[in-house]
């Protein structure tokens, strides 16, 4: 398994931030957002292939991956929005091409449409936009996320790996599963792993919700057709609300799309990002 290594960092207003670009500067940019509980590392392939025709840059959000863990750390959507959007002026990136995932989804539409930042093109892939959001785990574990904080390390990690697991459709290979449950095992892992649920609140999307109709540049769907996690239906539902968006459904995928249809992603991403604008 190769690794997957981000040199950088940011200090933003939620606390350090890794990032890497890939990719020669100077071509087309294109900023890669991950999901919850995710990082950077869901997107390594699909950034490796992107990076012959354009500059990727992937991050890790405060809280995730690779980035800043910390006690009493803002992690919601407002939060991770406003980085975004500090990061994009970090980067000099006035109006990048934009593929966002799962909850980076939502960051993406709350930073275009509460923090101004513009966009050349998004891809949404399989995004927390609409409500109702949040699995009866998920809000079980929100609600009470202190009391599963003192699980014991080994259930702790075992509920990790199978909430994880459950986002793909055909199944994560062992290396991959470790690598994405990694970031959330030990005291500082499991802590932030419970405050990311924690601080989700679907009021950070009822916000922007009823805006996507303002949405004025090239927008693409994509939703992994097995998804357990978030309906195709609302990929769907989504892709109306926003003018001129197409819709791109993705066989034998589950939520993990980029995991499960890595080449079908890419392809669907790549013919989408090229067209002229």
């Amino acid at each position: 398994m190769s690794e997957w290594q981000l040199a950088e960092t940011f200090r933003s207003t939620s606390g350090g931030v890794r990032w890497a670009s890939l990719g020669q500067p100077g071509q087309n940019p294109v900023v890669l957002l991950h999901g919850t509980p995710f990082s950077s590392y869901v997107w390594r392939a699909v950034a490796r292939a992107l990076a012959r025709s354009h500059q990727v840059f992937v991050w890790d959000m405060p809280g995730y991956g690779a980035s800043e863990k910390s006690a009493g750390q803002d992690v919601s959507l407002a939060a991770q929005g406003r980085v975004f959007s500090e990061l994009l002026a970090h980067w000099d990136l006035e109006e990048p091409l934009v593929v966002a995932h799962d909850f980076g989804g939502a960051v993406s539409l709350r930073a275009h449409l509460l923090h101004g930042a513009r966009f050349r093109a998004l891809a949404l892939v399989d995004p927390v936009a609409l409500a109702p959001w949040g699995s009866p785990f998920f809000r079980l574990v929100g609600e009470h996320h202190d009391v599963f904080e003192q699980l014991p390390p080994a259930l702790h990690q075992a509920l990790v790996r199978e909430y994880v697991s459950s986002a793909s459709s055909p199944g994560l290979h062992p290396a991959v599963l470790d690598r994405l449950v990694r970031p959330w095992l030990g005291d500082l892992g499991r802590a932030a792993f419970y405050r990311q649920i924690a601080q989700a609140d679907q009021f950070y999307t009822d916000e922007v919700q009823g805006r996507y109709g303002e949405i004025n540049f090239p927008t693409l769907v994509c939703w992994g057709e097995d998804d357990t996690w978030i309906p195709a239906t609302k990929g769907r539902e989504l892709a109306a609300l926003i003018p001129g968006a197409r819709f791109e459904p993705i066989a034998g995928a589950g939520h993990l799309v980029q995991e499960d249809a890595p080449a079908e992603l890419t392809a669907v991403l790549t013919a989408f990002l090229q067209q002229p604008r």
